[in-house]
């Protein structure tokens, strides 16, 4: 960051009064400038025993496989959020369940929210970020072109709390791509 979003002034990096970490701050008008990290919000959305995955039509990481997820808006809960990226990557209808992981990434400043999810019907294409929106038994899942370690880690959680015969909410950090 170099300019103030409130005033215009160039910005300093220095830690605040009361503050321990560096900021940017500015120094006419005294705003400081939070950078917060960035929530990922998605599903698994499901079919009998199968599951939506897309093909990125985007980068990072074109042309490989994942669940529908990205960056949350302001104004929308994670339901929400996971209810449009899903709509607006395989234009797929479905009923937000409950949250099944949640990853910390701090190297990259995020935290994904991904949520289990049914789908209404079989209505679905690919959206504008997409190449292709398909339904995969774990069987047919294209393990060696999964886009991200938190989908696939989310993916392996899934597909064996299934064979158990029980559902778990899943916690952890992700430190290294």
């Amino acid at each position: 960051m170099n300019f103030c979003s409130e005033c215009g002034s160039a910005v300093v990096l220095r830690v605040p009064d009361g503050d321990h970490l560096p900021r940017h701050v500015c120094p006419d008008c005294g705003t400081i400038h939070y950078q917060n990290p960035k929530m990922v919000v998605g599903c698994i959305p499901e079919w009998e025993d199968k599951v939506l995955l897309c093909r990125r039509a985007i980068e990072p990481r074109y042309g490989l496989w994942t669940l529908p997820a990205g960056f949350m808006e302001n104004g929308e809960t994670t339901r929400e959020g996971a209810a449009r990226e899903t709509w607006e990557e395989a234009g797929a209808r479905i009923e937000i369940g409950g949250l099944y992981t949640l990853f910390n990434l701090p190297h990259i400043n995020q935290v994904y929210l991904m949520f289990r999810a049914r789908l209404l019907d079989l209505d679905f294409q690919p959206g504008i970020e997409s190449l292709e929106a398909k339904l995969f038994s774990e069987a047919e899942v294209p393990w060696d072109e999964i886009a991200f370690r938190t989908v696939r880690q989310t993916l392996e959680l899934y597909f064996s709390d299934r064979r158990a015969g029980g559902f778990d909410f899943h916690f952890g950090d992700i430190r290294t791509r």
